[in-house]
């Protein structure tokens, strides 16, 4: 009787264990979400998303045109604030001319303002350079090179006498804007403008 209660008991726990893992079984088919053996998920909202790296569109290319256009055009507008500081110091010492001209350009300018001192004379107020146009360019040769037209205002850039301060006397004919022609070069320093030629014509 005894050995007969202990099968029983021994089939109860044989069942109930068999129980235990169909419902086991189950719950894993139910919830495959979660997976009952590894606990990884595939919650597509648990998936990684790609880096913001990887996703950019990578930028175009620069077109070296269109930089040496702008470089050139920023250079003679610089060159010009220069020369106000040249012209308006009575030293001429007042002036970082150099770093935007070269050649034939600085030699002119340099010249022309010595001599303009040497009679007492500064040049105060400024220079506006209008419609600055590239009328050529080469980036391929050597020394790479633009070509531009600009019509150059010079209305407020006063001649005066360096002393009484008072305005000097200039020709009634004198052309306050006008056309020039100018060549702007990349040297290894930078781009310079090596000739600034008035071409005698309004603008």
């Amino acid at each position: 009787m005894t050995q007969s209660v202990r099968s029983e008991r021994s089939d109860v726990r044989e069942r109930n264990r068999a129980w235990s893992a169909t419902l086991l079984i189950a719950a894993c088919a139910l919830t495959t979400a979660t997976g009952c053996s590894s606990g990884k998920t595939d919650d597509p909202k648990e998936t990684p998303s790609p880096s913001a790296s990887a996703t950019q569109t990578p930028s175009k290319p620069t077109d070296p045109n269109e930089t040496a256009k702008n470089d050139a055009v920023a250079t003679y507008k610089q060159y010009w604030q220069a020369m106000e500081g040249l012209y308006a110091d009575i030293n001429g010492k007042k002036t970082d001319l150099k770093k935007y001209a070269a050649a034939g350009a600085l030699v002119s300018a340099e010249t022309d303002a010595k001599s303009t001192h040497a009679r007492g004379l500064i040049h105060v107020g400024e220079v506006s350079v209008l419609s600055p146009t590239v009328t050529s360019l080469d980036v391929n040769r050597k020394i790479p090179n633009v070509m531009m037209s600009s019509c150059l205002d010079i209305a407020r850039w006063k001649v005066i006498n360096a002393e009484t301060r008072k305005p000097a006397a200039l020709p009634t004919e004198r052309l306050t804007r006008f056309v020039v022609v100018t060549t702007v070069e990349r040297w290894p320093e930078g781009w310079r403008v090596i000739r600034d030629e008035p071409q005698g014509k309004a603008c």
